[in-house]
């Protein structure tokens, strides 16, 4: 087994770096919903590729430290099969969800005139700026169909997230993997938005979701049939996270020729240096 990083300060410091590294995709994923549907700038690939690069800049900022999980659903893949300790899934959720808390009311205080001139009630017609909806608040996606959506979406995404970092792969090199894995992001937003808004993310929704509602918006935790609606992207990417990442052990990962004179990375970390190296260090 590779020996595992010594971080100074310990848990805490890797909470720190999950509350950053989510708070930075926040910024970037709320605040351009923000501004095209408060503001009436850019479009739905503009959000795609915001919300990319968000998640790229957040695994930059935390990946050294705690491995830029940045979503509940990741650390709990992980801990199921990637020998993450579980004792750290609760407070690496709640670091996560404190980040998108804080990200949001940013993001609430910067748009306030900007919101307010665009829906003065703090309606349904902005509430989709910090949470999801079915159908995105307009189209003909009932719950269940949205809870169905993102148990596919985030199995995609924990699917693609264990192949590009998995050290007995093809990992990218010249630590690219945080811009590989923004590019998921953006792909899923692409193919995959239309039923639900793509969440794939627990804290990601639910931080944002109690951010409005504690500034104003008091229909948060409803869709727009009035429908309790605040759990469906909880539940179901932590479902979908499971279920991606089992099948990429089980159709992928379990055939994979293991590394001669070594083991595999540490648990949660995304690969550090090229594949070429890992023998090398391991050795």
């Amino acid at each position: 087994m590779a020996a595992r990083l010594k971080i100074p300060g310990g848990i805490w410091a890797e909470l720190a770096a999950e509350f950053a590294g989510t708070m930075i995709l926040i910024l970037f994923g709320v605040g351009v919903v923000a501004q095209v549907v408060g503001g009436g700038i850019g479009d739905h690939d503009s959000i795609a590729w915001a919300w990319g690069l968000g998640v790229v800049l957040g695994v930059y900022v935390a990946g050294r430290i705690s491995g830029a999980h940045l979503n509940p659903a990741v650390t709990v893949a992980l801990a199921v099969f990637k020998g993450f300790e579980w004792r750290k899934v609760l407070p690496y959720s709640l670091a996560q969800f404190l980040g998108a808390f804080v990200a949001a009311l940013i993001v609430r205080w910067n748009y306030t005139e900007v919101l307010h001139a665009a829906d003065p009630g703090l309606t349904i017609k902005t509430q989709g700026v910090f949470s999801t909806l079915p159908g995105n608040g307009a189209l003909p996606v009932g719950e269940w169909g949205a809870f169905r959506d993102q148990i596919i979406g985030t199995a995609i995404l924990l699917f693609l997230i264990l192949a590009v970092t998995d050290a007995l792969g093809t990992p990218p090199q010249a630590n690219l993997a945080p811009f590989i894995i923004g590019l998921i992001v953006v792909g899923i937003g692409m193919a995959w938005g239309t039923n639900a808004g793509y969440a794939i993310n627990p804290a990601r929704d639910f931080g944002p979701r109690l951010a409005s509602f504690l500034t104003g918006y008091g229909g948060a935790f409803r869709d727009q049939t009035g429908y309790l609606y605040f759990w469906i992207p909880i539940v179901a990417p932590i479902i979908g996270g499971v279920l991606g990442a089992g099948l990429y052990q089980g159709l992928v990962g379990r055939f994979l020729p293991g590394l001669s004179g070594g083991g595999p990375e540490e648990p949660g970390r995304l690969p550090e240096q090229p594949r070429d190296n890992v023998e090398a260090r391991n050795g």
